[in-house]
Order: C-alpha cells, then sequence, then structure tokens
C-alpha cells in the first residue's frame, strides 16, 4: 500500500480534531481503500495525534473496521437474532451462502462479497432483515437470495399506527419530512417558544411535564437537565443516543428516517436549557440511511438559521456534528458511547461520576436517546398541562411501542400510557397469526423480561409493571406463540450476550460466557442436575456485580424464564 495520496483530503479534514476524529478518519479511509491496511491506519494515527496501538485497539473493537484486503466490497449482513430468527433467518442465511458458494466471515466472488451472520440490525419489523452493503432488505426470502445479492429488493415502508399520532404523525411514509413540511405541521414552534423564555423556565415546563427518559432508565429529563445546567464548566454538550441495537427494537430508526428535525428541535431546547452550544448524534453503523436523512435535515436547519451562531435572532449559538458507529451493542450505554466518540474504545466507565458532572470530553453532559428528544417539541409548542393529558399522572405523555415475532401487524406503535398489553398486542397489532395462541411475550428486548398471557391486562405505566416485576425497557415487544421452542430462544439471548461481552468487568465477561454454556445444554436437551442453580447464581451475580447495564441486564429474560417456566431447564 504505497498510494496513500487519496487519503490526504480525508486527514486534512479531521486531523484538527485530534483523537476524537479517530473514528469518522477510518470511515472514510476504509471508504476509499476498502479495508485498513497498515500504512493506512499508520498515517491516520500519525496525522491525529493517537499511537498506532491505540488505532488498532479502536479498529478491532468495533465489528465493521477490516484489516485485511479482500473482505468484500460488499458486505451482506444476515441477522439471525430473536424475531428473524423466528421468521426463517437462519434459511436466509444458509441460502446467501449457498448462492455465493462461501460461508460466513470468508470474502467470495473474488473479492466482491462477504457474509457475516449479525445481531440485530434495527429491522425487526421486516424480519427478517438483511444489510447488503447500505441497502436494507426485509422481509428476505430464502429463494430471494440472488435478489439479496444483486440488492434489488426494496425494503417497504414501515408500519406506524397506534391510538396516538402525535411523535410519529410524518412516520411511515415514503419519505422523510423535509424542513417545510415539518414546520407545516408546528415544527420549531416548540424552540421558538423557548428561546422566549429563560432557561430556567424551560427547565421547570420540562420538570412539570414528567417526562422521563425512554431508553429504559426512566429517569426525570428535568432533573438530568437541571443537575448539567448547575455545574461550573467552560463547556457543555447534549448528545443524542442513536446507537439502537437491543434486539427488538427499531422505533427510533423509524423516527429519524421519516421526521429527522423532530430530533433536532428536541436537541436544540436542550441545549438552550444547560446551556450548550455544541452537540453530538451517535447513530449506530448498522443505520447508514438514517445517518443520511439527518446529514440532509442538518443542512437544511443551517441553511434556514436554525443551526449555527444567532439562532432564530436569539443570540444562542449551537451546532451538531454527526458520528457513525461501527458495530458494537455496547456503545448504546451512555458512557461507552462517550469513549467512542472521543476515539476510544467503546467501554463503559465506572459511575459516580455522572455524565451530568463529568461527561463528554470530561464536561456536565445530557445524553438521551431519539424518542427522548422527540418529546421535548410537543411539551415546549404547547405546554406541560396539554402534555400531561395524555397517559397518566405518573407516567406521562406518549409511548412507542416496537412489535414484531409472531404478530400480524408488526410495527411502531404510539399509544398512551396506560393502555394494556392486550389493547397494543390484540387490538392494534392483530395478535399472533391466525390459528396460532400465546405463548410469551418478551418486553423490553434481549435485555427484559418475559410476560404471559396472564398479563394482558396489565396497563403500560412504569408503576404498574414496576409492580407486577416486569419491566417496560426500550419499549419492545417481541411476541412468541405456541409452535416456538423457548429453550431455543433463551439460547439465541445467551449467545447474544456472550458475543456482545466487551469484557471489562469480570463478572459480565465469564457470566455470559457460562450462561451461554448451559443454555446450550439445555437447548440440546443435555441439562445436568443443578443447571437451574447455576443459572440463577450466575444471573444474579452478573446483575449484582457488573460495571454497566449490559451484565446488569444480560440475565434478566433468563431469570424471568426460571420463575415462570421452571421445566424448561430440567
Amino acid at each position: 500500500m504505497d498510494d496513500l495520496t487519496h487519503l490526504e483530503p480525508i486527514l486534512q479534514r479531521y486531523a484538527p480534531r485530534g483523537r476524537s476524529g479517530l473514528i469518522p478518519a477510518l470511515h472514510a479511509a476504509q471508504e476509499v481503500y476498502g479495508y485498513l491496511p497498515e500504512a493506512v491506519s499508520s498515517e491516520v494515527g500519525r496525522a491525529l495525534g493517537v499511537p498506532l496501538a491505540d488505532v488498532y485497539g479502536v479498529i478491532e473493537f468495533y465489528s465493521m473496521f477490516y484489516t485485511r484486503p479482500a473482505q468484500g466490497k460488499t458486505v451482506i449482513r444476515v441477522c439471525t437474532d430473536i424475531s428473524c430468527s423466528l421468521h426463517g433467518g437462519d434459511a436466509v442465511l444458509e441460502a446467501v451462502c449457498q448462492h455465493l458458494s462461501s460461508e460466513p466471515g470468508k470474502p467470495c466472488s473474488e473479492g466482491e462479497y462477504r457474509i457475516e451472520q449479525v445481531t440485530c440490525l434495527g429491522l425487526c419489523n421486516h424480519a427478517p432483515a438483511v444489510l447488503s452493503g447500505e441497502s436494507a432488505i426485509g422481509p428476505a426470502l430464502p429463494e430471494q437470495a440472488p435478489a439479496i445479492v444483486a440488492r434489488s429488493l426494496p425494503r417497504p415502508p414501515s408500519h406506524v399506527s397506534g391510538d396516538l399520532r402525535l411523535l410519529t404523525a410524518n412516520c411511515g411514509g415514503e419519505s422523510p419530512a423535509d424542513l417545510a413540511r415539518y414546520r407545516a405541521g408546528g415544527g420549531y414552534q416548540g424552540l421558538q417558544r423557548a428561546l422566549g423564555m429563560p432557561p430556567a423556565e424551560v427547565i421547570a415546563e420540562v420538570k412539570a411535564s414528567g417526562l422521563v427518559g425512554r431508553g429504559g432508565a426512566a429517569f426525570p429529563t428535568g432533573v438530568k437537565w437541571e443537575a448539567a445546567a448547575g455545574v461550573p464548566a467552560p463547556a457543555r454538550y447534549v448528545v443524542c443516543n442513536a446507537d439502537e441495537s437491543e434486539p427488538g427494537t427499531f422505533k427510533d430508526r423509524i423516527l429519524m428516517e421519516g421526521d429527522p428535525h423532530r430530533t433536532l428541535e428536541g436537541m436544540l431546547i436542550t441545549a438552550y436549557a444547560i446551556g450548550a452550544h455544541q452537540g453530538y448524534i451517535y447513530v449506530r453503523g448498522e443505520y447508514p440511511y438514517a445517518h443520511q436523512v439527518l446529514q440532509a435535515a442538518a443542512a437544511e436547519a443551517r441553511q434556514a438559521g436554525l443551526l449555527g451562531p444567532d439562532i432564530l435572532g436569539s443570540g444562542f449559538s449551537f451546532d451538531i456534528e454527526l458520528r457513525l458507529g461501527a458495530g458494537a451493542y455496547l456503545c448504546g450505554e451512555e458512557t461507552a458511547l462517550f469513549e467512542s466518540i472521543e476515539g476510544k474504545r467503546g467501554f463503559p466507565r465506572f459511575k459516580p461520576p455522572y455524565p451530568t458532572t463529568f461527561g463528554l470530553f470530561g464536561q456536565p453532559t445530557v445524553i438521551s436517546n431519539v424518542e427522548s428528544l422527540c418529546n421535548l417539541p410537543l411539551i415546549l409548542q404547547h405546554g406541560p398541562a396539554a402534555y400531561r393529558q395524555y397517559g397518566t399522572p405518573k407516567s406521562t405523555g406518549p409511548k412507542l411501542f416496537c412489535l414484531s415475532g409472531d404478530i400480524q401487524r408488526p410495527g411502531v406503535y404510539e399509544v398512551p400510557f396506560g393502555v394494556t398489553l392486550r389493547r397494543l398486542v390484540y387490538d392494534l397489532a392483530g395478535g399472533p397469526p391466525p390459528g396460532r395462541e400465546l405463548q410469551a411475550l418478551l418486553l423490553g428486548g434481549a435485555a427484559g423480561v418475559f410476560a404471559t398471557s396472564d398479563h394482558l391486562d396489565l396497563p403500560l405505566t412504569y408503576e404498574d409493571v414496576r409492580s407486577a416485576g416486569l419491566t417496560l425497557g426500550s419499549g419492545a415487544v417481541v411476541v412468541l406463540d405456541d409452535r416456538r421452542d423457548l429453550r431455543q430462544v433463551l439460547l439465541r439471548l445467551g449467545r447474544f450476550f456472550a458475543h456482545e461481552s466487551c469484557g471489562k468487568c469480570y463478572p459480565c465477561q465469564l457470566g455470559t460466557q457460562r450462561q451461554h454454556e448451559i443454555l446450550q445444554r439445555v437447548a440440546d436437551g443435555r441439562a445436568l442436575p443443578g443447571d437451574i442453580g447455576r443459572l440463577a447464581d450466575t444471573g444474579w451475580t452478573m446483575t449484582e456485580a457488573s460495571l454497566c447495564g449490559l451484565g446488569q441486564t444480560a440475565a434478566s429474560a433468563v431469570l424471568s424464564a426460571l420463575k415462570l417456566w421452571p421445566q424448561l431447564f430440567q
């Protein structure tokens, strides 16, 4: 690799950022060269001031970076996680391999293609799903293998429905809402109103709305803002966590692809309230289209004076930089995401300190997921009292749920907090296929817990779900009908966490491996005496002793299954 001339414009663009520009520079270099040769990696590190060992540490951490030639000009990623596996993801993978006379992980057709068996692509509503290059395909059938390779199968629009269409008013169509369409529906009116108020008053309105984070932790948004705004610091940051990689979850993708300006407006409101002038949107690497849509929306916003200096003549300045992930589930954890933006491996940090005092680049930071941010324009445009008309006194506003698996109408459903599982699963999404019965519901995705038909009349609020020993998590609801072998479902979950554990803390590193081994025995019908106790001990150890949310929830589904169906493990 002697020709580094194509690298020069990349280095000119990213070198001024120092280490923070490392991952964007590696993405750009790999797009040019097809992989990351040592000479390229070395030159990138030299220009950015990053030791070569650290450059390789980053490259090896992220699954979408490649260090060897002939890895395949087009990578065909076939999902075989829970929702896709229910609908034949393994058969699609086998068919694509047969068509190209290859196997996962090896280049084929003289280096033109590489097939990868991957974890969730965030396309669960189109299961089984494939990402061929940057083309999202689904539902895919084994007999469509030639068309999958040729990328000639269009992905149909996502089904978006529900009792409400507040957050999703512009979603589900053929094309994303541009600035004119967004403004025609009241877009940026919330920002305009916020800019006419003191920042403390904006924080007070968000606190009064009762909004809590929609990513799973359900922490009060206004309290988070107040903490970040109250810390003396030379800079503050707003970060949008768009690394939506929880199996069964795809609502943030649909919001970004259908209504990107709503996310931008939510970030602008947050920034004004806490006194931030720079923001980042971290989009998972498997969402290239969402990344493109957001880039276009940000460019529109800058041209209209909605991003940059002196926004709407208010004297307030704020801009946003988009970052594309490179394949790491762990980067959905907030501190691991900070590390990734800073140009490092996505390892979680010890807490405390918390992001509101020591976040991105060591400064106070507010980080929220896409759905959380999309609630803010609604609150600021109409006021907290109007917002609280939806939901319940303790769980306010609208909520998005992702329905996939054995369900007649998979998609995103927007409802007010307080509707029942029965309303969501049967009335809105159609229930299981004709002739099938409900066996179980996995709430919250891979990191969630199982529910049964006994829970169908449970109101979907944080307080009711918590009292029932369940979780709303990220809003995923994976439906399993009476055909499914729950042992195999649990094995998929166990394999997922064993694959995604970063290894930084011993309870998770070892626990996910041991959990997977035991679940493999159970699925094979080779359960040993005492395996129930071993799973419980391993699960509770991970839950109580792991450093971050991955290990703390890696056994949640297994522990709930032990409680509901102990006979499965004997």
